[in-house]
């Protein structure tokens, strides 16, 4: 039996949704390891790699507008209801997470630039360290939420959140230490500050991400649910 033309239309569609799909889980991959080789630039006051790294975020750049141009195609030529509408828009947005991810991989390497290879005590280091690797356990966990579409740790995620926040608090209150007690450490201290802001940042934007995997899955505002359930606790 012969496949009829609303047959190919189907198909072709369903291609794009796949084509889509691996288009955002591509770009996630990237921004993670951007986000891991500014943090090794950081820690090694590398500036080779630091310039390296923002010289590929054009790539991050391209993978976004790659992203909008095919969802933006795809509501005007298949005109999509329900469902499938949403899971096109949730796209533009967390292929818009994925690039202010990828920034603030560039805002760290900006940083590293500007440090001159002076060391502060070991101890600030393993929580920058630390600080990174819930990052991006939550980068990675996010994405694979969004594009497994399956949300039952959804909540999880987004209540890791606060390690990172209380971290980004420690290292702030561990750095100010450093600037009161020697005005020497105040430049490169305030850059350092500046760099582990960046990532609060990035893991702020994984939330975003689950929160729209949660929307394209149930129609539901992840963040109400959160904050009533808060209200109720």
């Amino acid at each position: 039996m012969s496949n009829t033309p609303s047959d190919h239309i189907v198909s072709s569609y369903d291609d794009e949704i796949m084509q889509l799909a691996a288009s955002i889980a591509e770009m996630g991959g990237a921004v993670e390891t951007a986000i891991s080789d500014a943090v090794d630039a950081l820690l090694k006051v590398d500036h080779a790699t630091a310039r390296e790294i923002l010289a590929a975020d054009a790539k991050i750049d391209d993978m976004q507008r790659d992203v909008d141009d095919m969802a933006v195609s795809m509501i005007a030529r298949r005109q999509p209801m329900a469902a499938d509408l949403r899971m096109i828009i949730a796209s533009i947005h967390v292929a818009n997470d994925l690039e202010r991810v990828g920034d603030m991989a560039k805002t760290i390497c900006r940083r590293t630039l500007q440090l001159d290879g002076a060391r502060l005590s070991p101890k600030f280091y393993n929580g920058l360290r630390h600080m990174t690797d819930l990052t991006l356990r939550q980068l990675k966990d996010a994405i694979d939420v969004y594009t497994s579409r399956d949300i039952t740790n959804a909540i999880a995620v987004c209540e890791r959140d606060a390690e990172i926040d209380a971290l980004y608090v420690s290292l702030f209150r561990e750095l100010l230490t450093y600037m009161m007690e020697d005005p020497r450490n105040i430049t490169q201290c305030t850059h350092l500050l500046l760099a582990g802001k960046s990532l609060e940042r990035a893991g702020d934007h994984a939330t975003n991400i689950v929160e729209a995997a949660y929307y394209l899955k149930t129609g539901k505002n992840l963040a109400v649910l959160l904050d009533e359930q808060r209200s109720k606790g």
